[in-house]
């Protein structure tokens, strides 16, 4: 069927069609839902500023960046989270999920500047800044809503009207805030400091965007810009001259390049190899300069030597050394990773042709002294793969000792809760430690800093140096700025030149401020008032401290709120072997790739397009052959949220296995079918009851059923209020696959068959039809919030109990609550468990005398009267579900005939099927006696494979297990065979 128009309800008139198909039944719901402003907090209300006695629900999405696609990573997220918002509105809460997307500085400014590489044969600095940025706003306009469109695929229900990007203008205002406001107070301030640097996209960037490669030991990496391979996981030691004696030091560094900007060597002070050179010099071989032996407690003596290289300003130790012994900071590199500031021939090399050219050097000057393998961690840019290099810059820094302290509070104290609690003990560990945040980031895309370095053009006013915080000035403009320098120098405006930084801001900045800026933030807004703060912040926990903590520390800082009442933080998922997802292993899917299938060869295409050397490309082919030699089946949206909310235990990293999401394909076709056959069974004519509620007249199987079902409506309602996701997919798959459909539904047909031709039956059979439509219209709630397209489908095909006033789409009726569904007994459930015991007793005994198609009498022994009657009261359902001709429960006292199979159900029933006169007792017998020969035969064998005398040295322990297993296995089957035949002689 094709999709309907936009907005345009699906036609749910014309009959279900035969068997369940995802690209049908998704087609068309989410433009209709979204035109008919389900998705929106004002939806039924009047206003979103009315009170709501139900409450109010708010979470804003963590913002994807424009350059971003969807992955399996962002399919659960928004599994998660739409489930949980849906749930919400479903509840009757004003309810808003609010999206987003983030600008992304580093990521977009790369992939446009290698688009005009490819496309123009130009750089950056060819357009300039303002062309260049123009260029970016217009592939954003073009490209930057594609996982919007996604996000929809997945049946996320955000309010689209109020979907915010992080360099809109009200965004961009409130960043502007932010920072003059922080920085006014002296919590933003100027630094020259140690960044990671990337000399291939000339910045500073984040932790988040260091990759940390570990070593074993010598690896040759690809480096940008270098021809050849570099090498890397090698400790070379070297011999620096003590000044005035013979002696000298040895030393060991995996960066030999950076001995050039060294201007220090470090021992322990406890260390008595080196207390005689206190107040000593080292000589540097290539330069004339002295450097001090300083004795610092950072020092490992069991390692190496026990003396140490220092260079400040290239290595975070160092540079904390060299501030404690004021040690020389002589930077050898500049931004494009070329040497400056040492002697020639290495002046101007590029870095790694210098660790060569070093090498060699000290070799040929006699101070080279060994090379080995040192297992290390190299960190690598993920942008651009170039390995990071710790360099003195100045930077603009938050201030974060008092707001991390804030945050770690906030969580002390219980007013934010943070789950699962085994992230705590880290959230404490970072916050009590924290470092101050360096937020300047050397790129043109994004939010331009907005402070201006002043000069006073008057003589008498003496401005001070670059570094001095007093110099710069924040605001909005240059004559807001202007006016600032003017009244604090008392000159007159036209005195004050400016020049703004160059620089932008760390992308983690404006997501920080992400849950009050979307609302308009300084501005006092109605949004503000309602929906701020949050109630609930979900996301990965691999964004803890970049994201999550930084929008606590914010949020209390400029508003003087928490962000969000409480942080649920989910896996992150692998694939089903347990790896991390990586393009190399061919294991990263494209949810879309899931919903709507995909070939193996369509696999192997999307690698071949990928920017993976051939090496990886081949080795990623086989990764996919192995996992999917016949691609990837079509299993729907409705079956990859499903999946995804099933595995997500708390704690727990995700094994997804693409099998199992086309399991819960197949349950949305169990689905499909079980309210096709109910409908038909309710019939044209059917009108439910205003209210679903007992009227006294239920069967046991109509008790049970509606016991069941409010079980599963607690389940459901405890494990949303405690994020536990498995408990609810588990209560809806088990009542729907294992109760309504596997029992009620095959017990009630003969109540129905009944009717048909006994009129007395018909009053039962309407009692019946009530309680299926309560099955019915229950069950399709509780699993719309996690299956919102098959839900819906379904539900829009069942009558309303009241069709002027109920909601129009399932997404807007209230989700069952369990006050009101509370027909749960434990005794009815006592009752058929045990029944169901007796039934699956009986179908045992008739697989094992292969009665596929034969139906035979069942006299069920009982213990005592009670559970006689007990039987009997659901001898329809036992008859029905285990195939039976008749059903006689009797007690203690009265005999069983002869002829019967017996199989014990319990300590309170035997189960005895009639076989006399059903099958050929000699020839089921003579089979018999040749089974029992050949494991009697295939026994002796093992026992005699076991009994050898070097059997336990030389059989694996896993092949002795397997051994005996197998013997215990063939042991039980021989009893079960003897006593087979005895049941038969006795018929003979």
């Amino acid at each position: 069927m094709s999709p309907q128009p936009p907005g345009r309800k699906k036609d749910v008139i014309s009959p279900l069609p035969d068997s369940y198909s995802p690209q049908y039944v998704e087609a068309a719901w989410y433009p209709w839902w979204e035109k008919q402003g389900f998705f929106k907090p004002e939806y039924g209300r009047k206003s979103i500023g009315d009170a709501n006695p139900r409450g109010v629900f708010m979470m804003c999405i963590p913002p994807p960046n424009v350059t971003g696609s969807l992955h399996l990573g962002h399919a659960l997220t928004n599994a998660i989270q739409d489930s949980l918002t849906r749930w919400h509105r479903m509840r009757g809460e004003t309810t808003l999920w609010n999206p987003g997307c983030d600008h992304a500085g580093i990521a977009t400014q790369v992939v446009v500047e290698k688009k005009l590489m490819r496309e123009k044969g130009m750089s950056r600095h060819d357009l300039g800044r303002e062309n260049f940025i123009q260029e970016v706003w217009k592939w954003k306009n073009e490209k930057g809503d594609r996982i919007y469109h996604q996000l929809k695929k997945l049946g996320s229900s955000l309010d689209w009207d109020r979907a915010c990007f992080t360099m809109d203008q009200k965004l961009s205002y409130a960043v502007q805030e932010a920072f003059i406001r922080m920085h006014d107070e002296g919590v933003i301030y100027r630094s020259k400091r140690l960044v990671n640097w990337s000399c291939t996209l000339n910045s500073a960037i984040s932790d988040i965007e260091v990759d940390k490669k570990e070593l074993t030991g010598r690896t040759l990496l690809p480096v940008p810009g270098y021809k050849e391979k570099v090498e890397f996981g090698v400790l070379v030691s070297f011999a620096y001259k003590v000044d005035g004696t013979d002696e000298e030091v040895i030393v060991a560094t995996t960066r030999i390049e950076t001995m050039l900007g060294d201007s220090g060597v470090s021992v322990h002070p406890a260390d008595p190899r080196y207390q005689h050179l206190k107040g000593k010099m080292v000589l540097h071989p290539f330069c004339d300069r002295k450097m001090p032996i300083v004795f610092d407690d950072f020092v490992d003596m069991s390692f190496g030597t026990g003396a140490v290289k220092i260079t400040p300003a290239h290595d975070h130790n160092d540079y904390e050394v060299g501030e404690r012994h004021n040690l020389a900071f002589i930077n050898i590199l500049d931004e494009n990773g070329l040497l400056i500031n040492v002697p020639p021939p290495f002046l101007g090399m590029k870095r790694f042709e210098a660790r060569k050219a070093v090498l060699q050097a000290l070799k040929d000057r006699g101070h080279f002294r060994e090379i080995k393998d040192n297992p290390m961690v190299v960190p690598v840019c993920s942008r651009s793969k170039d390995i990071v290099e710790p360099l003195l810059k100045p930077q603009w820094y938050v201030s974060c000792a008092d707001m991390g302290k804030q945050a770690a509070d906030a969580v002390r104290e219980g007013r934010l809760k943070i789950i699962p609690d085994h992230h705590l003990k880290t959230w404490f560990n970072w916050l009590d430690n924290i470092r101050d945040w360096c937020i300047s980031r050397q790129l043109w895309w994004g939010h331009r800093i907005p402070a201006y370095f002043i000069t006073v053009n008057d003589p008498s006013v003496k401005p001070g140096e670059d570094m001095d915080g007093h110099y710069w000035i924040s605001g909005k403009s240059e004559d807001e700025v202007r006016e600032k320098a003017a009244k604090r120098f008392n000159v007159s405006a036209d005195k004050i030149s400016l020049r703004q930084d160059e620089d932008v801001l760390d992308t983690w900045f404006s997501s920080g401020i992400f849950p009050f800026s979307i609302f308009g933030w300084p501005n006092e807004t109605q949004d503000l008032n309602v929906f701020y703060p949050g109630t609930l912040l979900e996301t990965g926990h691999d964004i803890l401290f970049f994201w999550v903590a930084r929008m606590v520390m914010m949020g209390l800082k400029l508003t003087g709120k928490l962000p969000f009442k409480e942080v649920y933080l989910h896996a992150v998922v692998r694939d089903a072997h347990g790896r991390k997802m990586s393009k190399s292993l061919g294991n990263v899917i494209d949810p879309l790739d899931v919903i709507t299938g995909i070939s193996l060869e369509g696999l192997h295409a999307l690698l071949t397009d990928s920017n993976l050397d051939p090496v990886e490309v081949e080795k990623a082919k086989q990764g996919q052959t192995s996992d999917y030699p016949n691609g990837i089946p079509e299993c729907g949206t409705d079956a990859l949220r499903f999946a995804l909310c099933a595995y997500t235990s708390q704690g727990r990293d995700i094994n997804l296995d693409v099998n199992r999401i086309l399991g819960y394909r197949h349950f949305c076709n169990k689905l499909w079918n079980a309210v096709k056959f109910a409908m038909k069974t309710l019939g044209e004519n059917f009108v439910p009851s205003e209210k679903a509620q007992l009227c006294g007249e239920e069967s046991v199987s109509d008790r049970w059923i509606l016991s069941r079902l409010s079980a599963a409506v607690a389940l459901c309602d405890a494990g949303f209020k405690a994020y536990e996701f498995p408990t609810i997919t588990t209560a809806i798959y088990n009542f729907w696959l294992y109760e309504l459909c596997d029992v009620y539904l095959e017990s009630v047909k003969p109540v129905f068959s009944k009717a048909e031709e006994d009129g007395s039956s018909q009053r039962q059979a309407l009692v019946c039809r009530q309680t299926l439509y309560t099955c019915l219209d229950v069950g399709l709630r509780l699993l719309s919030p996690i299956m919102p397209f098959v839900s819906e489908e379904l539900y829009q095909r069942l009558p309303r109990r009241r069709p002027q006033s109920d909601p129009p789409s399932i997404s807007v009726t209230l989700y069952p609550d369990s006050e009101e569904f509370c027909w749960h007994s434990e005794e009815v459930d006592r009752d058929m468990e045990f029944v169901m015991t007796v039934i699956k007793t009986i179908r045992s005994l008739r697989a094992d005398y292969n009665l596929t198609k034969t139906r035979a009498d069942c006299y069920l022994q009982c213990t005592d009267s009670a559970t006689a009657s007990l039987l009997q009261r659901h001898s329809l359902q036992i008859q029905t579900l285990s195939y039976s001709q008749a059903v006689l429960p009797l007690t203690a006292e009265q005999p069983v005939p002869g002829g019967c199979a017996v199989a014990i159900a319990s300590d309170r029933c035997t189960v005895n099927l009639m076989l006399k006169g059903i099958i050929d007792v000699e020839k089921e017998v003579a089979k018999l006696m040749t089974k029992k020969g050949d494991l009697e035969k295939a026994m002796e064998k093992l026992k005699e494979k076991m009994a050898k005398s070097d059997y336990k040295e030389k059989v694996p322990v896993k092949v002795q297990e397997l051994d005996a297993e197998k013997l215990r296995q063939s042991q039980t089957e021989l009893e079960k065979v003897k006593e087979a035949m005895e049941n038969f002689r006795k018929m003979m």
